[in-house]
């Protein structure tokens, strides 16, 4: 049985690095005056969050430091280059209120050279009452920063003291910390730094008193290399950092090689059993997937496996629109991984991957087989990929293809037809069979027609438009509408096709379906291949969730059992 609690495997997770995100200064020293609260600004990216399905937030460091956030120098403090921790209270509050998870970044292995108590120690020196608390100390040395006495630092990294956490005081020290964050922001989880470096005893202890805390409370370490088991327990944490299959993803793509990646799930699954891994395609330490990739038309594939293995996917903040950065060298190695975003200022932006993500979150979030299912290969080959996740009787079959052209999968479902969760198309059984041809760079998402749960309308191809920023905290309702004036997009109709002469289009219009659902319209896009007009729209009704469908067919009159109304039905403009 997976450690990890059940909200963490219905999730889809959004990682944020908020000193870039927020567009901060590089070091304090660059930073002048009080806070800034720059941090709320992740209440106006809410409706962006939510039409991408996603359920939880991973934020990097966002506490008091002189640099980049890992050296941290006051556990209890946001960076002022961000706000305060009145405007983070803001930004939780608005989060849960959306139904949004919150992961902070635990940074224990060390902390940054203004903390207060290695500041002590530099003026105290062998008088300091804190000289325990720190590795290596040694008053007949020097550092690299002149000291007057050497200290360990990570990775030889003299702005990252090492803490002793072997130390009674320590230890005590980061757990009324830790409890601080749960009682004042209410935190569902912490991504542990460096975890590899911490002491074993450590972790057991956070893990013990966070449980207490919290029951479903969840624990990521961030390991590298080596034997997941050692840290992935269920006296330690729930699960790590997978970069294994981080790099089996990326590089079976490259090399159009899908054995790696299969390999890698393989092994995994019979070496850690049900550890519901941490999966992730880029992060704030690696170049963005669009610069990893050899052919850019691969990153399709590329996130229908993340979100289809087994574990949490998660989104590295930016990558969902295929922006490109690599890591660099020097002091602002990061920075070009690490950038400050606007939404609606996006250059060179992929809103079809954008329309791809988000809905395989819809469809990870209706399909418990590829929540938690069980895996099973069906058919591999060096440029196709076909395995199967299963639960409680519900089969979800995927199919991947990057060859030269398209491809024939023969799927054998004992007489039940097929529907493509992702384009809505749908394949007819042939005896115990089901031939489905994929497109080249295209992956499909196949279910049993007859599941109760309906197939999604087609993605849209253009992006949903951002909403203006709300005021905080975002009250618990569907996300905000697009800029609320009204514009208006005729298409004449004609009788054939049932559409009222000059009836038009209202963007930012509250629409009733003709069955009694209530929408938002959103914007409008064009299909990928036929270029065909389509609306994208929301429904405000029960969960949001972001629908498309042809502007005709959504403008069109519907014969209801012999009277004949608006498809959907124009009722003024959203509030």
């Amino acid at each position: 049985m997976s450690n990890s609690p059940e909200w963490i495997k219905k999730s889809a997770v959004y990682h944020i690095y908020p000193l870039g995100f927020c567009g901060c200064e590089r070091t304090r020293e660059e930073f002048t005056g009080g806070p800034v609260h720059r941090i709320k600004k992740i209440i106006q990216w809410i409706p962006h969050l939510k039409s991408m399905n996603i359920n939880a937030v991973y934020l990097g460091p966002i506490f008091e430091s002189a640099a980049h956030g890992y050296d941290t120098s006051d556990y209890t403090k946001i960076d002022e280059r961000l706000g305060t921790n009145e405007d983070f209270t803001e930004v939780c509050e608005a989060l849960h209120k959306n139904g949004i998870r919150i992961i902070l970044d635990g940074v224990f292995n060390h902390v940054g050279r203004e903390h207060f108590a290695f500041l002590d120690v530099k003026q105290n020196r062998e008088r300091s009452r804190y000289c325990g608390w720190f590795c290596g100390l040694n008053f007949g040395g020097n550092s690299a920063y002149n000291d007057g006495f050497w200290y360990e630092g990570w990775n030889n990294c003299y702005d990252l003291v090492k803490l002793n956490l072997r130390n009674g005081e320590v230890v005590d020290y980061l757990l009324n910390a830790v409890k601080m964050w749960i009682e004042k922001w209410d935190i569902d989880g912490i991504r542990f730094d460096a975890a590899d470096c911490l002491d074993p005893e450590f972790i057991k202890r956070i893990h013990s008193f966070t449980r207490s805390m919290k029951p479903d409370f969840w624990l990521m370490g961030e390991i590298i290399h080596g034997d997941y088991r050692r840290w992935a327990n269920p006296e330690m944490f729930d699960c790590v950092t997978n970069y294994q299959c981080y790099k089996g993803i990326y590089s079976s793509h490259n090399d159009r090689n899908y054995f790696e990646i299969a390999h890698s799930i393989e092994y995994q699954l019979g070496q850690y059993g049900d550890t519901y891994m941490y999966n992730f395609v880029d992060n704030h330490d690696v170049a963005r997937l669009a610069s990893q990739l050899t052919d850019y038309d691969r990153i399709y594939c590329c996130y229908t496996l993340l979100y289809t293995m087994y574990g949490v996917p998660s989104v590295y903040y930016g990558s969902e629109f295929g922006i490109r950065g690599t890591k660099g060298r020097g002091a602002d190695a990061d920075m070009a991984i690490r950038p400050c975003l606007e939404l609606d200022d996006i250059p060179g932006r992929d809103d079809r991957l954008l329309a791809h993500i988000s809905a395989l979150g819809a469809i990870r979030n209706e399909l418990p087989a590829i929540q938690s299912g069980s895996y099973k290969k069906l058919e591999l080959k060096n440029q196709t990929f076909l395995y199967q996740r299963e639960k409680d009787g519900q089969v979800v079959y995927i199919a991947l293809n990057i060859s030269d052209g398209d491809y024939t999968f023969n799927i054998q479902t004992g007489g039940k037809s097929l529907a493509d969760r992702l384009s809505g198309r749908h394949f007819a059984a042939s005896g115990n069979c089901v031939s489905v041809t994929v497109p080249k760079n295209h992956s499909m998402v196949l279910v049993d027609e007859n599941l109760a749960a309906p197939v999604p309308e087609k993605p849209a191809a253009e992006p949903v438009k951002p909403a203006e920023p709300a005021p905080a905290p975002v009250p618990e309702k569907a996300p905000e509408a697009p800029a609320p004036e009204q514009k208006t997009e005729a298409l004449k109709g004609t009788p054939s096709a049932g559409i009222p002469e000059g009836r038009s289009i209202v963007i930012g219009g509250h629409y009733k379906h003709f069955k009694g659902g209530d929408y938002v319209v959103l914007n409008l896009a064009y299909d990928h291949e036929t270029m065909e007009k389509q609306v994208v729209y929301m429904q405000i009704y029960d969960k949001p969730r972001v629908w498309v469908r042809p502007l005709s067919m959504f403008l069109e009159d519907v014969n209801d059992h012999g009277n004949i109304k608006p498809r959907f039905e124009f009722i003024g403009m959203a509030e």
